[in-house]
């Protein structure tokens, strides 16, 4: 993989680097889904799974100068559907970046699967592998919602898929999606109840959402309307919090000390290595913040020439992105996080801070920062707030 560097803006001042996390995208599916905007191909034919890695091992090895010494925390996998990957080839990849990397003795490490693509044997191969943590997409247990939203698996294929994850992991997470095509309230909530009976450490409940470059965007279903999708989530939100799950993220709800360490390093702006196809990632230095992005076809990636992009993100661009990440938590952050993650004074956003406290979306002390309930409903409305050519211009450094 051969760097391309961009023009680097203005330098910032960090005292320490973030924990560092890696990811690693898997590109390949069984078939796209029409609401999916993720950089996902269709499998056309046997994967290649040998060249694909040899890839992954010189994109990590040509990474290695920008994260030297540092311990990575956790490791994600991603896609696609990554479990269509052999556990053969999940175990090479592990072992790879062990050898490449200082991983934590006790690293989460994450695999998605699909219910459609799995079975007891497989995961069972995983968890030998060393992924010790399972994310399935099952988005429903309602076979109409299922036909409606493009996914191969059947409702009985998610619920099996789930049971032989529980019985080869101790963390196990699922996908939920609700406000879908002809979904009302009283099937969503079957959904949850479905999601509950299994007691799952950690669930992800998201709302469906029409992206550009997708097949929903261009034949657009008619969705639940606005109120009632508002609804939906909190009757979810509820039902959760009732089932004892603590509401951590936008989306994310767990089990007390199950929360996903991956993405919640995500969330407090922490750095991130992005490999495979399509994959960004976020580098922190003493002087910079940079975000780094790879190709996004298969084949062109798998090219020994094949580039990565390289920016620095300005100090103008910083407080924005790092508000972007940490106002999805629900308990927000520590006022100090923000100069620690960006280099900057928190004087900075002053302006937007004081804005967003008086339209009641923020609210903070001397010591802790915060969205109100009513902000994480007006979520969008809140981060706009921090956007570059939204705050007055930065003051002269002395």
């Amino acid at each position: 993989m051969i760097p391309v560097a961009l023009e680097r803006p203005g330098a910032v001042r960090l005292e320490a680097l973030p924990p560092l996390a890696l990811y690693v995208h898997i590109p390949w599916c069984v078939r796209k889904c029409p609401y999916c905007d993720f950089n996902s191909h269709e499998r056309s034919g046997q994967l290649p799974e040998k060249e694909y890695l040899e890839a992954l091992f010189r994109d990590l090895e040509a990474s290695l100068p920008q994260v030297w010494g540092r311990r990575v925390i956790s490791v994600f996998i991603g896609g696609g559907t990554p479990s269509l990957f052999s556990p053969a080839s999940i175990d090479a990849l592990l072992s790879g970046v062990r050898a490449r990397l200082a991983l934590d003795p006790g690293a989460e490490i994450t695999l998605e699967a699909n219910p459609g693509t799995v079975e007891a044997a497989r995961f069972r191969g995983f968890r030998a592998a060393g992924v010790n943590r399972i994310s399935i997409g099952v988005q429903s247990f309602d076979q109409r919602m299922l036909a409606a939203l493009g996914r191969i698996h059947s409702a009985d294929e998610a619920r099996r898929a789930i049971e032989a994850a529980l019985s080869s992991f101790d963390s196990v997470n699922i996908d939920l999606m609700y406000a879908l095509p002809g979904q009302t309230p009283a099937m969503a909530r079957a959904d949850l109840d479905e999601a509950l009976r299994f007691g799952l450490p950690h669930v992800s409940a998201y709302q469906l959402t029409i992206e550009p470059n997708t097949v929903f965007w261009s034949k657009r279903p008619e969705l639940p309307e606005h109120d009632v999708a508002a609804d939906m989530q909190l009757a979810a939100e509820q039902s959760l919090r009732a089932a004892g799950y603590e509401h951590y993220e936008t989306s994310a709800f767990a089990r007390p000390g199950r929360r996903c360490r991956h993405n919640l390093n995500y969330w407090q702006f922490g750095d991130y290595l992005g490999i495979g196809a399509g994959a960004h990632g976020k580098l922190s230095f003493p002087d910079r913040v940079t975000r780094h992005a790879r190709a996004k076809q298969p084949n062109e990636y798998m090219k020994p020439d094949a580039r990565v992009e390289e920016s620095v993100v300005s100090a103008e661009e910083l407080p924005f992105e790092f508000m972007l990440n940490t106002l999805r938590l629900v308990e927000g952050f520590d006022v100090q996080l923000f100069s620690e993650r960006t280099g900057l004074p928190i004087s900075r956003i002053d302006k937007p801070l004081l804005e967003m406290e008086r339209k009641g979306l923020l609210e903070r002390d001397w010591k802790h920062l915060r969205p109100t309930e009513r902000g994480r409903r007006f979520l969008n409305d809140l981060l706009e707030a921090f956007l570059p050519d939204r705050r007055a211009p930065a003051p002269a450094s002395g």
